[in-house]
C-alpha cells in the first residue's frame, strides 16, 4: 500500500506535467513578450505601426471617456434629483400640516401635494429606465472592446517578435563558409511566424471594422438617449408648474378671505372709532345745513352741494365686491351722505372718486380727511 501510495495516480501525474507545461509556456510567452518590447524601446528592433488603426484607437479612447463622464454625471444627477423627491415630500408635509383644515382650499392643497410627489416618482422613474439603463448598456461594450485591443496589441507583440525571429533564421541560414541553409529551422520558423499572423491578422481585421462602427454609433445614442431625457424632464417641469400655479391660486384666496376677515375684525375690535365720528357727521349734515367747521379734521368750506367733506387714500384698496370702490394710495374721494341712513354700514362711507366720478361704498381706515 506504501508504494501505491508513493506511486500515486498516473492520471493526476499527467494532469499536473501538462498544467506545468502550461505555465511553462505561459511565462516563457510572457518573457519574450517583455523582451521583445524592451528591444523596440531601446530602438534595437523595429515595432509594425498602423495609423489608421491609431487614429480608431484615439477615437475609441475618447468615445469611452466621455461615456464613462457621463455615466458619472447622470448617476450623480439621478440621486441629487431622488434626494430633491424626498425633501420636496417632506416640504409638502409640513406645509399641509401646517394648511389648517377650515381655510380655503385645505383639501385641494392636500391633492396638489399628492400628485406633486407622483409627478417626482415618475420623473425619477424616467431618468433611470429610459435614460440610465441604455447609458450603463453603451458605456459597459467599451470595456469588452478593449479587452479586445489589448489582446490585440499582444497579438502584435508576438507577431513583431517572431518576424524578428524569422528574419532571424533567415539570415543565419548561410554560415561564414558558405554552407547550405538550415532548411528544417527555416521552415519551422516560417511556420511560426505564419500562425501569429495568422492570430494577429484575425483580431486586427476585426477591430478594423469594429472601431469606425463603434465611434460612429455615438450619434445614435445620443439622440436615442437625450430624446427620452429632455421629453421626461420637459413634462416634469410642465405638469408640476401647472400644480405649482394652483397651489399660489389656493394661496391668493386665503389671503383674499384673510384680509377680508382682518377688516371685519378690526372693525368690530373698535379700530373704526374714527369712522363713527364721521358717520355720526354725516347724519348730523343730512339733517342741517353744512357750516365752515371741520368733521375730523376736514374742512366743509367751499364743497360741492351733497358733498360733506374730501378724503385722501392713505392706502391702496381693492374692491371686494360690485358695490365698493377700488383705490390707489393718494386718490381723493368726497364723501357724501347715504342715500338711505338706515342702510348704512359702521366703518364704511359713501364716495365719489374724483378722477372716475364713480360712487360706491369704502372703508374709512383706509383713507384720512383732507
Amino acid at each position: 500500500m506504501n508504494q501505491l501510495l508513493c506511486i500515486g495516480d498516473p492520471s493526476q501525474n499527467v494532469m499536473a506535467e501538462s498544467k506545468g507545461s502550461l505555465i511553462a509556456k505561459s511565462v516563457s510567452k510572457h518573457a519574450g513578450r517583455a523582451k521583445e518590447k524592451f528591444l523596440q524601446n531601446l530602438g534595437k528592433v523595429d515595432r509594425t505601426e498602423d495609423e489608421i488603426f491609431n487614429e480608431h484607437l484615439q477615437n475609441f479612447s475618447k468615445q469611452q471617456n466621455t461615456a464613462n463622464k457621463l455615466q458619472k454625471e447622470f448617476n450623480n444627477y439621478i440621486r441629487c434629483v431622488r434626494a430633491v423627491q424626498v425633501a420636496s415630500k417632506s416640504l409638502m408635509d409640513t406645509l399641509n400640516e401646517m394648511y389648517e383644515s377650515q381655510w380655503v382650499g385645505h383639501d385641494h392643497m392636500c391633492t396638489d401635494s399628492n400628485n406633486l410627489d407622483m409627478l417626482w416618482s415618475d420623473y425619477t422613474h424616467k431618468l433611470a429606465d429610459q435614460v440610465l439603463i441604455p447609458l450603463n448598456t453603451y458605456q459597459a461594450q467599451f470595456a469588452e472592446t478593449r479587452k479586445k485591443i489589448d489582446k490585440r496589441n499582444r497579438k502584435l507583440v508576438d507577431y513583431d517578435s517572431q518576424r524578428h525571429s524569422n528574419q532571424l533564421a533567415n539570415n543565419n541560414g548561410v554560415g561564414a563558409a558558405g554552407k547550405k541553409k538550415d532548411e528544417a529551422k527555416m521552415m519551422k520558423a516560417k511556420e511560426q511566424f505564419d500562425e501569429v499572423k495568422r492570430k494577429f491578422d484575425l483580431i486586427n481585421t476585426e477591430l478594423h471594422d469594429e472601431l469606425p462602427a463603434l465611434y460612429n454609433s455615438r450619434v445614435l445614442f445620443l439622440i436615442t438617449n437625450l430624446q427620452p431625457y429632455f421629453a421626461a424632464e420637459q413634462l416634469f417641469h410642465s405638469e408640476s408648474s401647472k400644480v405649482f400655479s394652483e397651489m399660489e391660486s389656493i394661496v391668493d384666496k386665503l389671503a383674499t378671505d384673510y384680509q377680508h376677515q382682518s377688516k371685519m375684525l378690526n372693525y368690530f375690535l373698535g379700530n373704526k372709532k374714527p369712522s363713527n365720528n364721521v358717520a355720526n357727521n354725516i347724519q348730523s349734515a343730512s339733517q342741517s345745513p353744512v357750516s365752515p367747521i371741520s368733521m375730523n379734521g376736514a374742512t366743509t368750506d367751499n364743497l360741492p352741494p351733497g358733498v360733506l367733506y374730501r378724503v385722501v387714500a392713505t392706502y391702496k384698496y381693492d374692491a371686494e365686491d360690485t358695490d365698493e370702490l377700488s383705490f390707489e394710495k393718494g386718490e381723493i374721494i368726497s364723501v357724501v351722505p347715504y342715500d338711505d341712513p338706515e342702510t348704512q354700514e359702521e366703518g364704511w362711507l359713501i364716495g365719489i372718486k374724483e378722477n372716475t366720478g364713480e360712487k360706491k361704498m369704502f372703508p374709512a381706515n383706509f383713507t384720512r380727511p383732507l
